[in-house]
Parts: structure tokens; sequence; C-alpha cells
């Protein structure tokens, strides 16, 4: 009966852990901080025993735990996410997704001088909750360049990526450790989003700086016009989602892998530095998807609904690498700090979906679009993000024997360009302050928590004259059991 009782709630986080939760943007996509010691200190993690998060950041740091020891981590994170949006027209819309949990295990285990384990925690993502009928996204200009109205629907994005982790770290001597990792990554997402006539016009042109429509569907799509069937076309609508906290309609999976080193100069001075390679995923495919056009025809406006796949293709989380240093002037207080480098540009250069259809919903003009050859639309919005720069800083002191106070300071340059800000991905947050504590009950148990403020910050899209506005607070709890 004990069994029975235990196995439930068992069996639920486990299940939640491989459901990839999803995260926001703090550094870009990609959290500021891996569990809670680490995330008290501003992130920094790289030269410091930062328990067995560092699968996340410098698996050498692994190099530091107590010989034949195991310790079975458990964590979560609440991030409590506030964005919203101003159209200089319809003024502002806020989006409800404020409020997302995140939990991780992990188990490590040190024998002689080899330190392995395992342990499972979400990389990062971004994502907004406009809702149906938000005036942020009333209304646009169509194809012609007159006003035209929206599809009215629900707006909402989400991106979640996870790790399964194997670390394997050497301690060459006693001073130097190092360290190779095969991440197994999944990722998510959901997508429903309205794109006016006129972005979708220019979309079809040689070259635009916007991004590019190309295929069969746009073909058929535009012999229609041309034969006058249809007269202009307020918007397309590219719909993907399962409304699931969790997970996203769009799934795809791969590999990553990361390299470690550890140097111990002294008792007091250690300097560790990693590399984390870019992800291998394949291409997020959902099967249950709508591509939507809001058409104009004999003087009606009218939707044209497709249902088919979409393929998000090359997604990738970046390639990263950063440097750390830790120093104790007294045996009570430790200064950490790091510097890491996110190599957005290659990995978010463009955001491209590949649609595929398969049937019209009984839409007379949509049947016509699929029978007229219409099966495929690729389409392409130019991100080009660029590279970041995070400076992690932090101390520890610890107030009475296995109890530790911790403060710190997270900054990341924002990389994305204010040319090709999307309401649905604000991932602009700057400045980022940490606190935190530490509390060893005894050899065997350990807790930590920390709590993350970052302040509110806007960036505006001069060619659309949306304002974005991000500001985020985080929650995070680690339990640790050695044995």
């Amino acid at each position: 009966m004990r069994l029975n009782r235990l196995a439930t709630p068992i069996s639920v986080f486990v299940s939640t852990l491989f459901a990839a939760p999803l995260a926001y943007a703090t550094n870009g996509m990609n959290l500021d901080a891996y569990g809670a010691l680490a995330g008290g200190m501003g992130g920094a993690a790289y030269a410091h025993d930062s328990s067995n998060s560092a699968i996340m950041s410098n698996p050498a740091t692994l190099g530091l735990k107590q010989d034949n020891s195991n310790n079975l981590g458990i964590g979560i994170t609440l991030l409590m996410p506030d964005v919203s949006s101003s159209h200089p027209m319809t003024g502002e819309s806020a989006s409800s997704g404020n409020l997302y949990l995140m939990p991780s295990m992990s188990f490590i285990k040190r024998a002689g001088n080899w330190v392995f384990g395992a342990g499972v925690l979400a990389q990062g993502g971004m994502g907004t909750e406009y809702g149906a009928g938000s005036n942020l996204f009333a209304g646009g200009q169509s194809m012609m360049g007159t006003a035209a109205p929206m599809s009215g629907e629900d707006i909402r994005s989400e991106v979640g990526v996870g790790r399964l982790m194997f670390p394997v770290t050497y301690k060459v001597t006693e001073a130097i450790s190092v360290a190779a990792q095969v991440d197994y990554v999944w990722a998510t997402m959901d997508v429903k989003m309205d794109i006016d006539g006129n972005t979708f016009s220019q979309m079809l042109q040689p070259n635009a700086t916007v991004g590019s429509a190309s295929g069969s569907l746009v073909n058929t799509l535009g012999g229609m016009i041309q034969a006058g069937q249809i007269s202009n076309v307020n918007y397309a609508r590219y719909e993907f989602s399962d409304n699931n906290d969790f997970s996203g309609a769009a799934k795809g999976q791969g590999f990553a892998g990361k390299l470690g080193f550890h140097f111990k100069v002294s008792e007091n001075f250690m300097v560790g530095a990693t590399y984390h390679t870019k992800t291998y995923l394949d291409d997020l495919d959902a099967t249950n998807a709508k591509v939507q056009m809001g058409v104009v025809m004999g003087g009606q406006t009218m939707t044209v609904p497709v249902t088919g796949k979409i393929s998000v293709l090359n997604f990738q989380w970046p390639e990263t690498y950063g440097f750390g240093v830790s120093w104790k002037p007294t045996n009570d207080l430790m200064l950490v700090s790091d510097i890491k480098f996110l190599r957005w540009a290659s990995a978010m250069k463009d955001f491209s979906m590949r649609f595929t259809a398969d049937g019209a919903q009984g839409n007379p003009m949509a049947q016509g679009l699929v029978s007229g050859g219409g099966t495929e639309l690729t389409s392409t919005l130019h991100q080009n993000w660029e590279n970041q720069t995070v400076i992690m800083v932090g101390g520890q002191y610890m107030v009475l024997p296995g109890v530790a106070l911790r403060l710190g300071y997270n900054y990341a340059d924002n990389p994305v360009p204010n040319s090709t800000l999307n309401p649905l991905f604000p991932a602009i947050e700057k400045s980022h302050y940490t606190m935190g504590f530490g509390w060893r009950i005894n050899q065997a148990n350990s807790l930590a928590a920390s709590l993350t403020i970052a302040p509110e910050v806007e960036a505006t899209n001069p060619n659309t004259g949306i304002t974005s506005y991000h500001s985020q607070s985080v929650f995070r709890a680690n339990y640790n059991y050695t044995f």
C-alpha cells in the first residue's frame, strides 16, 4: 500500500521532468543560472563546486566532490515573467503567461578519480500568451496597403528545450580535472501567429528584408489573385499548439556535447573553462497544424483554412563557451566571476517553417488552393540575432557553520535587433540581481534557495512601432542527499 501511494507522485514527477518544461528568456533564450547555488551568485558556476547543477555549466567542477560519494539532487524552478507590448495605435496588451514550473533531478557518483552520473534539467526558452481578441493584433495592412483586420483568434508562442545529460569527469591530478559530456536534447514549440497581408506580400519579393515565402501554395494563391478570384489578402495565420504548459505541438530531438576543465591553483584560488557545442536537433514537427488566409473575394472577407503538417526548420541551441574564477580571501568568504559567450548569430539567423497541406476543412476556397496544386509553403522570418556576452559576479559568506548567504549580479547585452523584434519572442532582458542561501543540515542533507529579480527593459521595433516590455523574477530551490 505504501509503495502504491508513493509510486503515483514519483511517476508524475518523473513524467513531468521529461515533458520539456517551458522557460522564459533571460540571457537571450538561456536561463540566467542553473541550480539554486549558482542562482544566488549571479549564475557563476565555472570555477567552484555548484553541486550537481554543474552538468549544465562546467562538468569538470564535479571533480571537487568528495571521494566515494553519491549525490542525489532534486530541484524546482519557478519562472514568473511579466511581458507586455504596446502598439502606437491600439495601446498596450499584457501577456497572461506569468508562472512556469520547471523540475530537475540528477544523480552523480565519484569513485576514485572518476566522476559520472546523469541528470535532467530545462535549458531555457521563451514565449507569450496574448489570447484571443488582443488589441495588439487587431489589425494591420492588407496586401494592397489598406487597413485590414487580423484573425482575432488566440495569439501565443512557447519554446522549451530540455536536456538529459551524462557527464564523465576525470581527476588528472589532485589539482586538475577534465570532463566530457553527452547531452540528449529535446525541444518543443507552440506558435499561433498572424502576419498581416502587407508583410506577407513583402515576403514574396526577392531579397526582402523581413523574410521570404515560397512554394506551390504561394504559386497557386498568386494564380488566384491574377485570375481575379482573390482581390486582396488581409493576413496569413500559422497555428500549431497543444496548449500544454509542459510540452509543445512541434517536437524535435537530437544531441549536443560539453567539455570542461578545472584547475585548483591553490586551496583559495581556482579557475575553470567550458565549451558547449551547438545542438544537432531534428526539425520540430507538428502534424495537427493549420495555415489560414484572410482574403477578400467578391467584395466579401472570408477565411481560407488549410490543415497539414508544419516543420520548424533547423532550430538549434547555440555554441557556448566561457571562463570563470573562484577566490576565497578568507575561510568564510568566497568571490566568483564568470564570463560566457553565446553564439546566437549562427543559431538564430532565421526562423523558418515548412507547411505541407493535407486538407482544407470543407472550405471551397481552401479546397481550391489544395486541389490546384498548392500543397507546400515555406516561410522565413529573418531574426539576425547578435552574439551575446554574459558577465556573472557573485559572493558567498558563511554566517554560521553550514549556513551561507549569497549575492550576485548577471548582465547580458540584448541579442535581438530592434528591427526584427517580435512581440511574440521578446528575449530582451539584460540585468539580473540575485540573492540566496545554503544550509548544510548535516553531512547527508543540504538545502539551497535563490531569487533572481530582472528589472523591466523595453525595446521598440522601428518598422512596426511596437514596443515590448519584459521583467522577470525566478525562484529556485534544491535539495541534495549525499550518501
